[in-house]
């Protein structure tokens, strides 16, 4: 499906000067009933100008001209009246441009209209901005608690911690979980940065930049003395949330001139401070895009005109590697820069020309190397009994059967068939190629409703109700052997599963892959560092597979673009050994695919 095109003008809006003149405008025919409509309009227009404007003579002139020269849409006109004033032309030439109302079939569907973009900073963020002056930035216990580092994520920006909040963070170090190791990890670089300072130090500020973090050019704050600010009366005083408002309206007071900004993860508390009448700001440096939409997709359309203008010195070669040959391009041109190393590139004439389907392997300025792709769709390069339906899927395939590509994540609503390519890729380099020693699988295991409680057995008995997805597609992949019989049958998955292994990830720290399959199935709900410690499980010979939806998050405190399957892909992309493609049609049935549609 070729992408939609980009209008080549904007729309603008006139200036009052600009307007057509009454004299510049084509007399046209008016009829009794026209005449009699058009005076009160004429009126009321006459009457909005003058209100604003006095002494304005001249537009009230044009409005009049206007509105006599084209009759107001209501009356009904007769058949021989209407025609010529629904082809009448503009009354000034090159000056007014009509704008084409959209087709009815143009429109989006209601379900995929976006939300409204909601500013993420405040007015007093902003307006400091604009005057180049630093802010003051009171961070709530869940900012540290949720990125232990947030602390030098304020550039030259001053950071504040209120008493309050430092008792909330004693209170959450203790335990095993995420949220304790982040707390402890706070306090810990808190006694770095206090140590070796006097009593002065504290009082004026502690240089954020004392640990080496260079982009950190502010000071950090602590509540030294009690400040009493009068919050509404119907408030508990002792509450944490009320207590940290009141330091926030105090320094409001005291530091008059400087924007105080309180920063907090708690929607909650935000909402409270607008009430009271404070600024605050939810913590977006953990995002790494503000719009998904923006998400590299690892696949761009070649414009029509691409080989007119790139194939003027074009070399081309053919080479032999994997047991399959391809042929290569080297083009120069000045779409070439706004490639990527590994991306995907397709052009479909509409001509009724041969389509033509490539991967970007080498960039250097304004010229790159294309290699033209294996065609997964035929079914003589099935993959265990699998073919490409879609061009999508064949782009993941290439990525998925290349031993030079070591890292790979497919993104794509349900039923786009990650799973399903991600395990025929694995089960043929592993049992048919002997490239991979095993299949390994592992996923975080969120429940989306209600959690069952405790499951009995080994590790990867724990870890087979998770996994129910892997037997769904191991099932489609065995049904298309029917040669052997039902003995035979249960032979061949008895060997696949003796070469599947299921992990959990609470046990991946420490450990090392080599020559392993490994894929990390609903990696959406990871977090960038849980991304991290997989990633890094990597030894030589080791292929490492990311699949997820960003629309399907269901960890607490996680979004779209702080996922860390948005930020690997983000941080991979243009690497020469890792790709990835955002798989777009549905292939599991109809009713998938029209529930995703309109649900």
């Amino acid at each position: 499906m070729p992408l939609p095109k980009l209008p080549s003008k904007p729309a603008t809006i006139l200036a009052t000067q600009d307007y057509p003149t009454a004299g510049a405008a084509r007399p046209a025919t008016k009829t009794p009933a026209a005449k009699k409509v058009a005076a009160p309009i004429i009126e009321a227009a006459i009457a909005e100008v003058a209100k604003p404007v006095r002494n304005a003579a001249t537009k009230i002139k044009q409005v009049a001209a206007l509105m006599v020269a084209k009759p107001a849409p209501a009356v009904a006109a007769p058949a021989a009246v209407a025609a010529p004033a629904a082809k009448a032309k503009p009354a000034a030439k090159g000056k007014v441009t009509p704008i084409k109302p959209v087709k009815q079939a143009e429109q989006p569907h209601p379900a995929k209209h976006k939300p409204v973009e909601v500013q993420l900073k405040s007015s007093a963020s902003r307006a400091a901005d604009q005057r180049g002056i630093s802010k003051l930035f009171v961070l709530d216990t869940n900012v540290l608690m949720h990125d232990p580092s947030s602390l030098f994520r304020f550039e030259e920006h001053d950071v504040y911690l209120p008493m309050m909040t430092l008792e909330e963070l004693d209170n959450h170090k203790k335990g095993m979980t995420e949220v304790a190791r982040n707390a402890r990890q706070v306090s810990r670089t808190l006694d770095a940065l206090i140590s070796n300072t006097d009593d002065d130090a504290i009082e004026h500020g502690i240089l954020l930049s004392k640990l080496g973090n260079k982009d950190a050019k502010g000071r950090l704050f602590f509540q030294t003395r009690l400040q009493s600010a009068d919050l509404p009366a119907g408030l508990p005083v002792g509450k944490a949330d009320n207590q940290i408002l009141a330091v926030v309206r105090s320094l409001e007071s005291e530091q008059e001139g400087r924007p105080v900004v309180l920063v907090s993860k708690d929607i909650n508390m935000r909402i409270k401070a607008r009430a009271l009448g404070l600024p605050a700001e939810d913590y977006f440096n953990d995002h790494v895009l503000e719009d998904t939409d923006l998400l590299y997709s690892g696949i761009v359309q070649l414009p029509d005109d691409f080989w007119n203008k790139h194939g003027k010195d074009m070399e081309s070669w053919q080479e032999s590697k994997n047991g399959y040959s391809s042929t290569f391009y080297r083009v120069t041109g000045p779409f070439i820069p706004s490639l990527l190393v590994n991306q995907f590139i397709y052009l479909e004439p509409k001509n009724g020309e041969m389509p033509f389907y490539g991967q970007v392997k080498q960039i250097n300025g304004k010229t790159a190397v294309l290699q033209t792709l294996r065609d997964f769709s035929h079914t003589k390069n099935n993959v265990w009994g699998v073919t490409a339906r879609n061009r999508e899927q064949n782009f993941a395939l290439n990525l998925l059967m290349n031993p030079e590509c070591d890292f790979v994540t497919l993104l794509g609503q349900a039923g786009t068939g990650k799973t399903l390519l991600a395990l025929a890729a694995g089960l043929a380099q592993v049992l048919e190629t002997k490239l991979y020693n095993e299949i390994i699988v592992t996923r975080v295991t969120v429940p989306v409703g209600e959690d069952i409680g405790f499951l009995p057995g080994t590790e990867e008995e724990k870890m087979s109700p998770w996994m129910g997805a892997f037997d769904d597609n191991l099932e489609v992949l065995n049904k298309s052997d029917s040669d052997g019989g039902e003995w035979g049958r249960a032979a061949t998955q008895d060997l696949i599963r003796s070469r599947i292994k299921i992990k959990s990830l609470n046990f991946m720290r420490g450990r090392t892959f080599v020559n392993k399959f490994l894929i990390i199935d609903e990696a959406q709900n990871l977090t960038p560092k849980q991304v991290k410690t997989l990633v890094t499980r990597a030894g030589p010979g080791t292929k490492i597979l990311c699949l997820g939806n960003i629309a399907q998050i269901d960890t607490p405190y996680l979004t779209e673009g702080s996922s860390g399957l948005t930020y690997v892909v983000d941080r991979f992309k243009g690497w020469t050994h890792s790709g990835h493609v955002t798989l777009a049609r549905g292939e599991r049935s109809r009713l998938a695919d029209h529930a995703s549609e309109v649900l």
